[in-house]
Parts: structure tokens; sequence; C-alpha cells
């Protein structure tokens, strides 16, 4: 596991994306938001070690909307605590997903995309709207999410 710096742009684990500055960028954006939100050290690890979230990720993309990356997949950060699962992974095209999971019974569920700095969408968000943010570390981020209406047990 590797903790992501909040106040350092580091490309660890993300050099073989094309657009590792600001993927990096984006990184430790989100970590920033965990660590003052939830006084959350922001951890990913490789895919490989946490397969059973990569898979229940794939699985609710798949069934909630018939999405398939075609861009492998660099890191993994899961936020866990007694209300949320929180999971994001990282593409190496740019594209950072995560799964929004309140555990109480009708809590908000969601999927949400995030785009780095000059990156297009890929073709499998192409139908997605998407609204822009800026970030003193992520530079103009653009986002995008969807609402899970199917059950998905956690990993």
């Amino acid at each position: 596991m590797t903790i992501v710096s909040y106040t350092e742009i580091d490309q660890a684990g993300l050099e073989s994306s094309p657009v590792a500055p600001a993927l990096a960028g984006l990184r430790a954006h989100e970590a920033r938001y965990f660590a003052t939100k939830y006084k959350s050290d922001y951890n990913t690890a490789a895919p490989s070690d946490r397969a059973d979230v990569v898979a229940w990720v794939e699985e609710i993309l798949r069934t909630e909307r018939d999405i398939e990356f075609a861009s492998p997949i660099l890191e993994v950060f899961v936020y866990e605590d007694d209300e949320l699962y929180w999971p994001t992974l990282y593409f190496q095209d740019g594209v950072a997903v995560n799964v929004l999971w309140t555990k109480a019974d009708g809590g908000k569920r969601a999927v949400g995309f995030k785009l780095s700095v000059g990156m297009n969408p890929p073709e499998e968000l192409a139908a997605f709207k998407w609204v822009r943010q800026r970030s003193k570390l992520a530079g103009e981020i653009r986002g995008s999410y969807f609402v899970i209406k199917g059950e998905h047990p956690l990993p």
C-alpha cells in the first residue's frame, strides 16, 4: 500500500499513464478531500491486491450500465467506515471511477467518473454529461455520475 500525499503531486504508481501528471493531480485532489472530510489517509493498492473490490466495481458498471473499460486499472483506493463504503479505481487512460455506497438501506448509492485535465471522455462514457470543477492540485476536473438502482452485496 502507498499513502498518497495531498500536498505534493507524486506520480508513483501512475507512471505508465500517458497523462500521469494530470492523473496524479486528480489522485492528490481526492486524497485532500478524504483527509479533510474524513480525517483518513489515502492508501492506494495494486489492483491485484484488491481484486475483490475491482470485481465488485466492474460488476456494478456492467449490470447497471453495460460499461466495461478497455484501459487497465493502475491503482485502487478504498475508504470504509460504519456508514460508507467508497472505493475508487484509477485507470491508465486518466479516468477515476468511484462508487459511493451508503450502507444503510435507502442511502445514497452512485457511481462517479472523473477525468484528468486535457482528457476527453473515453468511448465507454461518451453518452454522459460532464460538469467542470477547479482544483489547485488537479487543475480542471470534469465529472459525471449515475445512481445505482440494483443491489450489489459488498465485497
